[in-house]
């Protein structure tokens, strides 16, 4: 669009400056994050010390009045490269293994809330009441999911599945839907009025910046890169890219900050590659309610990558790009990583991707929302993808989803949960690839299982839109079987439930009675009884010989909460080998942080699982625990 080279100073800065007000006055972009950031970065060439490139950019909202924070809000300064973070980690780090702390930036509105007002960052000073939206908003930080009733600055976001979910029904003042989360997000801020939003369901999320962190020290940062990239881009929030900062605050805090930005953290910018190519076909894969549609296309390279898939979301986002096989599509990496499609251009030759009947079991498919579904409830590869589901939130690592075809398929295994708690090591042997070890072993981990709390059975259900935060918000106001009794009205009223969440609640819980009541004779479920918030927290590191879930699942049969990362907050570090040499042993050190063997864990004392969270406290600081 521009050629930057035979730009002058002027003509960059206006061109900034233009797509600035598109951006976040008008809430109506004409170009991609990609070539906004290379505008400015042409600009910085030509000027560094252009005045355009250090304003502070709002977005426009509907405001009660202005509110002055006690703490700035500051932009970030921008990287672009893995180069360029090692090298402001080099500028600023005391040493080369400084610990750092790596989060995602989330790409919506940055918000703080005092526990009284809510407002948006503004120009870091100074900032918008927005207090009146609350109503639409849920807030998601460590160890809690519901109504914004406690201090925190985050992100207000609208969540990948909320957007997937809901928004494909929600209309804008015109009749037409939002095009992409932040759209949605920036809109609705804009609104004097949220009644109607009310009224269609919209939901937005404010999720607290500390909630996901990963810690690790500067000189791993860069054998860690692709890994932490991919970590974050499989999160269900919009992104725009990644926080850097240095772990230890008031060092971070020491280093001061420039008019714009502070220098004890950085922000690296996905630049969102994007190659074009041909839609050779359109593959239609299960999940546990719908059928997602997934790109083939003809093999091209992008960043180094060949690629031959690229997700298409849902079926109404196909309806959305007007897209068919044989057009040309242009492709980019979200985050860096995962391919997508962006954009489309008919092709000269055009066929139909849409399929009539299930390729599982021959029934008619259905429009459900923005899904495709199959009609036929009994499908069976839907059952299939339901069961895995159910496994993976009981912590059953080992069996596969070939291994789970052959048990239903060979043996005649109901794919129900309640099923596999039957099986004997003499049944896996009949399966061709196993032996008597392998099948000892699964059947070791499918009778640990057994031993779950309420939070793991009520998301084991696969009830549309509840997960295991969502399941431990109810289930500290319900058990289980006060969950099978409570009417919906009530249900509705528990914060970030509301009552779409709560028929559907409901529904699943009164058509899958037999089977709740099967899983229940079937398991030993103790009582999630305690905010995990309130709990001792233990991180885990070393090759142990079960799968990372067992021990998450039986540190919280402890009451312990299990983290993935290391910090000075951190109760207990479990390492299979404590002489290794890990970055998480290193950084417990450093912390100060208790450290104990795998076997002192597995071999300590656990009467206390069933304790309140004050007792089992109590019992950590006088050391009875290990």
């Amino acid at each position: 669009m521009y050629d930057y080279t035979k730009m002058t100073v002027r003509q960059l800065a206006d061109a900034v400056e233009y797509h600035d007000k598109r951006y976040w006055e008008l809430n109506a972009p004409e170009i991609s994050d990609a070539q906004y950031d290379q505008l400015v970065e042409a600009l910085r060439r030509a000027d560094p010390d252009n005045p355009v490139l250090t304003r502070v950019n709002r977005v426009a909202v509907e405001s009660s009045g202005k509110v002055r924070h006690t703490r700035p809000m500051l932009s970030l300064d921008k990287a672009y490269s893995l180069e360029e973070l090692l090298e402001w980690g080099g500028k600023y780090a005391r040493s080369t293994d400084e610990l750092i702390q790596v989060e995602p930036k989330y790409d919506g509105i940055s918000a703080n809330f005092d526990g009284r007002v809510l407002a948006t960052r503004g120009d870091g000073e100074e900032g918008e009441d927005i207090s009146d939206k609350l109503p639409l908003i849920e807030l998601e930080t460590t160890g809690y999911t519901g109504r914004v009733d406690r201090p925190v600055r985050g992100e207000i976001i609208i969540r990948s599945d909320d957007f997937a979910t809901l928004y494909s029904n929600i209309r804008k003042k015109d009749g037409g839907t939002y095009k992409n989360p932040r759209n949605a997000v920036a809109g609705i801020m804009g609104l004097k009025d949220i009644q109607e939003m009310l009224i269609q369901h919209a939901k937005l999320t404010l999720v607290d910046y500390d909630l996901i962190s990963r810690k690790l020290p500067l000189d791993t940062l860069a054998a860690r890169w692709e890994e932490l990239k991919a970590d974050f881009a499989s999160l269900p929030y919009p992104m725009d890219g990644i926080v850097i900062k240095f772990a230890d605050r008031a060092f971070r805090e020491s280093l001061g900050s420039t008019a714009h930005h502070p220098r004890g953290e950085i922000a690296y910018k996905f630049t969102n590659v994007s190659c074009r190519t041909e839609l050779i076909g359109v593959e239609w894969s299960f999940g546990k309610n719908c059928l997602t549609p997934v790109a083939q296309l003809k093999p091209v390279e992008l960043s180094g990558i060949t690629i031959k898939r690229a997700s298409l979301h849902n079926a109404q986002n196909i309806i959305d790009m007007g897209l068919m096989i044989g057009d040309e599509v242009t492709v980019e990496r979200a985050g860096d990583v995962i391919p997508y499609i962006a954009s489309s251009t008919p092709g000269t030759t055009r066929k139909s991707p849409w399929i009539e009947v299930c390729p599982a079991c021959g029934s008619q498919v259905v429009r459900m929302g923005p899904e495709l579904t199959c009609a036929n409830a009994d499908c069976p590869e839907f059952a299939l993808q339901r069961l895995l589901a159910s496994l993976r939130n009981l912590g059953i690592e080992r069996l596969g989803e070939p291994t789970l075809r052959k048990l239903i398929k060979d043996l005649g295994m109901p794919p129900k949960l309640a099923a596999l708690f039957e099986l004997t090591p003499v049944d896996l042997l009949k399966i061709d690839g196993f032996a008597a070890k392998s099948a000892d072993n699964l059947i070791r981990e499918i009778q640990k299982a057994r031993n779950v709390d309420e939070v793991q059975l009520l998301a084991s259900l696969n009830i549309p839109n509840v997960g295991a935060n969502i399941a431990a918000v109810i289930l500290e106001k319900f058990s289980i079987q006060q969950l099978r009794e409570v009417d919906t009205g009530t249900l509705a009223t528990i914060p970030g439930i509301g009552p779409e969440r709560a028929g559907a609640i409901k529904e699943t819980l009164a058509a899958k009675s037999d089977e709740l009541d099967e899983l229940l004779l079937a398991l030993n479920v103790s009582r999630a009884s305690v905010v995990s918030g309130d709990l001792p927290t233990v991180c885990f590191t070393g090759k142990m010989p079960e799968k990372r879930s067992f021990y998450q699942n039986l540190a919280a049969q402890r009451n312990m909460k299990a983290v993935d990362s290391v910090s000075s907050s951190l109760s207990l570090l479990v390492a299979a080998d404590v002489n290794g040499s890990s970055s998480k042993l290193a950084a417990a050190r450093k912390f100060g942080v208790r450290i104990v063997s795998l076997d002192e864990f597995l071999n300590s004392d656990a009467e206390t699982a069933n304790e309140s969270a004050s007792e089992v406290n109590e019992a950590w600081s006088r050391g009875e625990l290990f």
